[in-house]
């Protein structure tokens, strides 16, 4: 654990007020190496819009007697969306799908029907796809995994992601989460945990403005902090506010204050200060504030694809890149493009033979 800051620690940043915010955010400052702020160019796929769990926010989920949701994408559909974002030099291909979708039996059913008995034989070899047939390469988010299911998805992932969004149990109560049993804690830092385990570079984060408390805050930095010491395969935590949109069951809920965020990623970046961790804000979500965040300590924007929206925050389009080099220049820093597992991981300790050809061609 950072010796340094303890949860007290943490509790004071996130209450702070007025001048104490200007010196906490000055702390930052003494973290950077350098003046780069990273990005992933990708594309976004979603293999399916059928999940198990039903989040007060969410606006991905789709039901199964839904004409216009995706029950499960064909190889074809995905090749042909990888061939398009080739062609504008994405390196990333994001896969997405609801956690357990082939519970649904409409999904079964399409597995079935395409010769597959289950979803993660399905994604393991559109992602073996992904590597024989393009240059890019695959990061899955499908949720939560067992052991031997992420074992094989290590073999065909650069790295993985899942968001903890809190540690706290009682969230379980509350819109965001009391229909979603993914979304349980225990399971998802077991998830996390077992990433680590298996040496798997990963990316998670926390969600806020769904009902925490600061306190259950701090708590959940503490818990990623945990797992990046025990592991070191934490790569980067995202700091993600929540945004109502139109339809959701939490639409008239209140978005966590700019000032919030602000205290959040001041936090998470003297949390993670003595580590190469990056901290991500999503550009998109915070259109008019997201340069203030890289003065907070944020050094990464994340995954940003000119080909495809992000379906799970549909409202919120993309910047162009143009725009975001804009955005990051204009705050004093440089932007710089990466790949979707950081150059740290890039040996034969995290990667198999195939994902480290496929990375020295890219590079």
């Amino acid at each position: 654990m950072n010796s340094n800051l303890t949860k007290e620690d943490i509790l004071q940043i996130l209450n702070a007020t007025g001048g104490e915010i200007i010196n906490y955010m000055s702390q930052t400052v003494q973290y950077r190496e350098n003046n780069l702020i990273t990005y992933s160019k990708n594309v976004f796929i979603p293999l399916t819009e059928i999940c198990r769990n039903d989040c007060g926010y969410c606006n991905f989920k789709k039901n199964p007697d839904d004409p216009e949701a995706i029950i499960l994408k064909t190889k074809q559909e995905v090749l042909e969306s990888l061939k398009e974002a080739e062609k504008y030099g994405c390196k990333e291909a994001l896969f997405t799908f609801g956690e357990d979708a082939d519970e649904e039996e409409i999904v079964q059913l399409k597995l079935t029907e395409y010769g597959y008995d289950s979803m993660i034989d399905y994604i393991v070899d559109i992602c073996q796809m992904t590597l024989d047939e393009t240059t890019l390469l695959p990061h899955t988010n499908g949720g939560n995994f067992r052991f031997d299911d992420l074992k094989k998805l290590k073999a065909v992932n650069a790295s993985l992601g899942l968001m903890l969004e809190n540690s706290s149990s009682r969230l379980m109560e509350l819109p965001a989460h009391k229909r979603s049993p993914g979304k349980n804690p225990e399971l998802r830092l077991e998830t996390i945990a077992n990433a680590g385990k298996l040496k798997i570079p990963y990316t998670t984060g926390i969600l806020i403005g769904i009902g925490e408390t600061k306190e259950e805050v701090a708590e959940s930095l503490l818990a990623i902090r945990d797992l990046y010491d025990n592991y070191g395969h934490i790569q980067e935590v995202i700091i993600q506010n929540f945004t109502p949109i139109p339809g959701i069951e939490m639409e008239d809920w209140p978005e966590p204050s700019f000032l919030d965020m602000i205290r959040t990623v001041i936090a998470g970046t003297l949390l993670f200060g003595d580590t190469d961790v990056s901290i991500q804000v999503p550009p998109n979500l915070n259109n008019d504030t997201a340069q203030i965040f890289l003065l907070c300590g944020a050094d990464d924007w994340g995954g940003v694809s000119p080909v495809s929206p992000d379906y799970v925050n549909i409202t919120s389009p993309w910047p162009g890149i143009d725009e975001l080099e804009k955005l990051t220049e204009d705050a004093g820093f440089e932007l710089i493009e990466r790949l979707c597992v950081y150059e740290k991981y890039v040996n034969n300790e995290w990667l198999n033979d195939i994902l480290l050809e496929k990375i020295s061609n890219l590079s």
